[in-house]
């Protein structure tokens, strides 16, 4: 992928817990002026980002259930709404790690489809595994739930966590979902080295804090 191509494919993410609304209108106008694919905010600043960037290419994404993925279900549909409502049209969503490491995997899979059902043709939705907390079994397990849910996207990491996106996790859950699925990598991704290397092993979203200065470099 050219270097200049790598800006069509990043959420440029703020999603610090203390970010005001100076700052996501700043992350706002850097996505417009890169042509970022999305702009990845708190649902409580969606409806602000979307109207900043009406009529524009970027698009609004949030997160579900974030950072841990422990909401219930009904919840996270909930809030799912809620985010659309406001003019979101990309989520990513957490699993619920618990009940993965538990083998309960009708509860994980059942968990997710319900997001999927409530913004199917309304939104994308990218399906948050937390890769460091798992073995790679658990890994496998997870993508393989969220293709069955008929999710868009599996999603490494939140970020929020003991580590994010690595080169062996982007290509293990390439080779599990397919070419068909989409696979965005996030959490500790800050140079455009990181970038490349995540994307050769089978990213085609990025998500990062430090998009201008992957972009950049």
């Amino acid at each position: 992928m050219e270097h200049k191509d790598i800006y069509k494919i990043i959420d440029h993410t703020l999603l610090k817990q203390d970010a005001t609304s100076e700052e996501i209108k700043n992350l706002c106008k850097e996505a417009l002026e890169y042509n970022f694919a999305s702009v990845c905010v708190n649902p409580t600043n969606v409806e602000l980002a979307a109207k900043i960037l009406n009529g524009s290419l970027v698009k609004v994404c949030t997160v579900i259930g974030f950072p841990l993925g422990a909401n219930t279900t009904k919840i996270k549909v909930l809030e799912a709404k809620d985010a659309i409502e406001n003019g979101a049209t990309e989520v990513d969503m957490v699993i619920n790690i618990g009940r993965l490491k538990d083998k309960d995997y009708d509860y994980v899979k059942k968990d997710i489809e319900a997001v999927v059902n409530e913004v199917k043709g309304k939104a994308l939705i990218k399906v948050i595994i937390e890769t460091c907390l798992l073995t790679d079994e658990e890994k496998v397990v997870a993508c393989k739930l969220a293709s069955e849910a008929k999710a868009d996207f599996v999603k490494t990491s939140t970020g929020f966590s003991t580590g994010g996106a690595t080169p062996f996790d982007v290509k293990l859950m390439r080779e599990t979902v397919g070419e068909n699925m989409g696979v965005k990598a996030s959490g500790g991704i800050r140079t455009s080295e990181d970038a490349k290397e995540l994307i050769k092993n089978g990213a085609n979203r990025i998500g990062a804090s430090a998009s201008i200065k992957i972009c950049t470099e």
